[in-house]
């Protein structure tokens, strides 16, 4: 018998935060469908992501920092990609690649931790949502037909808060066999039918227990063949670790990775372009990889980020925390292109761009069109612009 302090301590580094809705949850199974969420970590510069080197305001905004025509991927008679983005060269001409313009949010926070808060959260600008942006119609959850609702490769749990449930961060395979029931870090012998907060506990525990002997029963098959070749440094360790989950039929719908160091406040240009060449590379990968396990039209692939940069760059030949920013869906049943409207660099609110698409009309496609729950919570976000986006 032990006490309660103790039980939640042995338990506390293997029973993470709670669980997807049980909606989700279906429309995950009936589909097959899955969602990657790629974070952005640090915020990305969306002006020298997707630039619009046709704008002499870009030029006099970024003397020092702005690209030149000649180092972009031209996708019109005025925008660009970030050349180092050119790995998503043949997703961008097959169509599997689209870029939503101009994701913000009204009265837009600066701080990292507020917004990337709101982001995970689907909050407004005055305050993050109590729950993930996906978990927000929790009911009781039949776990038997998943053998988890949510996987982190990073770490990052944010965006998995919930009441309930079973949703595990796992940075490793190693991590798996630490966490598995063999290596379980509590026993309990007594009972909890005298308290309702231990024996939810309890339940949490054992489904935990249940998903991890069942995630490594799968992973002791012998290893299907993936054809990638993924770059990407961490990030494409994480896309490999989530093409190993996914060709050893690992049922979950949402997996979450996370690429670091955005927070370009000086001398940006450099560190800038090796960031996107491990996302172009890792992505890239990652597109092989799924479409080798013919896994590739049922992945819906979405980056997120904190905020943009500020239009305008500072002494250090870096940029500033901004506003809205653009950011990229990727998958076999993606309408590419661009959507949404790029914000007027000649229209800037105290020195930066204004955001011309609230970001979460995007997750409510995501809801809606992708996973097929008609209701959902950003419903009064929709945006016909986004109409067509996922088929």
């Amino acid at each position: 018998m032990i006490s309660k302090r103790s039980f939640i301590g042995g338990i506390g580094a293997s029973l993470s935060i709670p669980l997807a809705p049980w909606t989700l949850a279906e429309a995950s199974r009936s589909t097959g469908r899955r969602l990657i969420l790629v974070e952005l970590s640090g915020a990305n510069d969306g002006l020298n992501t997707l630039v619009p080197f046709g704008h002499d305001r870009y030029y006099n905004l970024r003397p020092n920092i702005a690209l030149d025509r000649s180092d972009l991927i031209l996708i019109n008679d005025w925008q660009g990609l970030h050349g180092s983005l050119s790995p998503l060269l043949p997703c961008w001409q097959d169509g599997d690649l689209a870029v939503v313009q101009g994701l913000g949010y009204p009265g837009q926070s600066r701080s990292h931790f507020k917004s990337i808060a709101l982001w995970e959260s689907g909050g407004d600008g005055n305050r993050a949502g109590r729950t993930g942006w996906l978990t927000d119609d929790v009911l009781s959850l039949n776990q038997s037909d998943l053998d988890v609702h949510g996987i982190s490769l990073d770490g990052g749990m944010g965006v998995f808060a919930a009441s309930d449930g079973t949703w595990i961060s796992l940075t490793s395979l190693s991590q798996l066999t630490e966490l598995s029931s063999s290596n379980r870090t509590f026993e309990f012998n007594g009972t909890a039918s005298d308290n309702s907060a231990l024996g939810e506990l309890l339940s949490r525990a054992n489904s935990l227990d249940t998903a991890m002997s069942n995630i490594s029963a799968k992973l002791a098959q012998a290893k299907p063949t993936v054809n990638a070749n993924i770059g990407g440094g961490d990030l494409g360790r994480q896309m490999g670790l989530a093409l190993h989950l996914i060709a050893h039929n690992i049922e979950t719908p949402v997996l979450k990775v996370q690429i670091s160091g955005f927070d370009t406040h000086e001398y940006q240009n450099g560190r800038h372009s090796r960031k996107l060449r491990d996302l172009g590379q890792a992505l890239a990968g990652l597109r092989r990889g799924l479409k080798s396990l013919a896994q590739w039209d049922q992945t819906l692939v979405m980056t997120y980020s904190e905020f943009g940069r500020r239009a305008e760059e500072n002494n250090s030949q870096g940029t500033d925390h901004g506003t809205a920013a653009p950011h990229f869906v990727m998958g076999g049943r993606v309408r590419g292109g661009l959507w949404g409207q790029h914000p007027d660099l000649d229209n800037l609110q105290d020195g930066d761009i204004q955001y011309t698409m609230d970001y979460r009309s995007l997750y409510e496609r995501v809801l809606s069109d992708w996973f097929g729950l008609q209701t959902n919570r950003f419903l009064s976000a929709r945006e016909s612009a986004l109409s067509g986006l996922l088929i």
